[in-house]
């Protein structure tokens, strides 16, 4: 197994690298001009200085291999700056946002608290409710209890977040006044009484991000629990006088889990993406938001930035998954 994973990092390598180059050639012929936001009184001249002082003067291969030296190199010298007081990265240019003129990393960091709370909170609270619902269902196929979850996982699948987000704030929001409609992110929890606001004010959009995401993973639960119950192992099990508690929760769930954890795996990464419709419904300033008015912004270095950190969390997630599924299933080896 350490073997495989350190193989699949070191194939990763050239796998971002190519990703990061798709990224930059797709944005370099997006349309649009940093500079057409600049006032029309601006002189030609200084604008010409602007775009020298953002680097766009300079070929697109030596703008290309700065970024990727920046981002691999500068910016973790700078964490590591930030954390043990050092000054290995003193003077070095950053990755430097063209919409407000300050570091990507800077600003990302100040985005992603707000949606860890929101989006990584419903994640987890899907994932609890998801599974359980899931096996039982699978469990008591065709019972009243299956098709009440089939009923409301459709739901879930159906109703897009803008909407479900606007029900519940006009339900729950202003005609029951239970839960505030927006969030706030100027709010300090360093209180009990801030803690139980902060609390009140994730309730509306973990509902409506836990219920699309309780939705997939449920049917995915119970389709493989579905598909394991009926294998010649469970009937063996049974007959060698097993308790039920222990054939379901031990030998089918442990079989069960493998397709499902690529799918957890997978969805890992969307947390720190940020749900971009969701925090736009209730106004939560996180990432998915970043990224919204980076590109109406026409900001080419955050919408680099944060779009390749999204494909090395999903390059560094299906690693795991692929690790997961030797420790679920012993029969998967790797030698």
């Amino acid at each position: 197994m350490l073997t495989f994973t350190i193989r699949r990092l070191f194939f990763a390598i050239p796998t971002l690298l190519f990703i990061a180059l798709v990224i930059f050639l797709l944005l370099e012929i997006a349309p649009g001009d940093p500079m057409a936001n600049v006032p029309l009184t601006v002189p030609s001249e200084v604008k010409e200085q602007m775009r020298q002082a953002l680097g766009l003067g300079e070929p697109a291969p030596i703008r290309f291999w700065k970024w990727l030296v920046q981002f691999f190199w500068i910016e973790p010298l700078n964490v590591v700056d930030a954390l043990f007081g050092t000054t290995f990265a003193e003077g070095q240019l950053r990755i430097i946002s063209w919409q407000n003129r300050a570091p990507v990393f800077i600003a990302i960091a100040e985005r992603i608290p707000q949606t860890l709370w929101v989006v990584g909170t419903a994640y987890i609270v899907a994932i609890l409710i998801a599974i359980p619902v899931g096996i039982y269902s699978a469990y008591k196929q065709y019972s009243v209890f299956d098709q009440a979850g089939t009923f409301v996982t459709m739901i879930g699948f159906s109703v897009p977040p803008f909407f479900s987000g606007v029900l519940v704030i006009v339900i729950f929001a202003v005609q029951l006044k239970w839960f505030p409609s927006i969030y706030d992110t100027t709010l300090v929890v360093d209180s009990w009484a801030a803690f139980k606001q902060q609390v009140l004010q994730m309730t509306l959009p973990v509902m409506v991000l836990a219920l699309q995401i309780t939705s997939q993973l449920s049917r995915f639960m119970r389709a493989s629990m579905l598909d394991n119950l009926g294998q010649d192992y469970v009937r063996t099990a049974r007959a060698k006088g097993l308790r039920e508690k222990a054939v379901v929760l031990v030998h089918v769930l442990r079989n069960s889990m493998i397709p499902v954890v690529t799918v957890i795996a997978l969805g890992v990464p969307s947390i720190f993406g940020g749900a971009i419709i969701t925090e736009q419904v209730f106004k939560v300033n996180g990432i998915g938001q970043l990224l919204i008015t980076a590109i109406q912004a026409n900001d080419l270095p955050m919408v680099q930035t944060l779009t390749f950190i999204f494909a090395v969390l999903i390059v560094l997630f299906n690693l795991i998954a692929d690790v997961l599924y030797g420790i679920l299933d012993p029969r998967i080896r790797y030698d």
